[in-house]
């Protein structure tokens, strides 16, 4: 017997009645801002995002400043 409820991954947080457009959007962009960034002091490394345009090296602990989600666009 399947399951009766469908997976909602990161937007499942929130309750329903947003919509299935908005919950695509969400999903897309919780996915690339948890994700690691390639670090743009070292190449190869890699940045984490701490805050909200907050950046860090994991190699080099530098902290700094970029963008809110992702530091190069797809």
């Amino acid at each position: 017997m399947g399951s009766k409820t469908k997976k909602t991954k990161a937007f499942g947080k929130f309750r329903k009645g947003y919509g299935t457009n908005i919950r695509k959007k969400y999903n897309s962009i919780e996915v690339i801002q948890r994700d690691f960034q390639e670090s743009p002091y070292i190449k190869g490394g890699r940045a984490k995002r701490i805050a909200s345009g907050i950046w860090k090296c994991i190699k080099t602990g530098k902290v700094f400043a970029g963008p809110a989600y992702a530091l190069k666009q797809k």
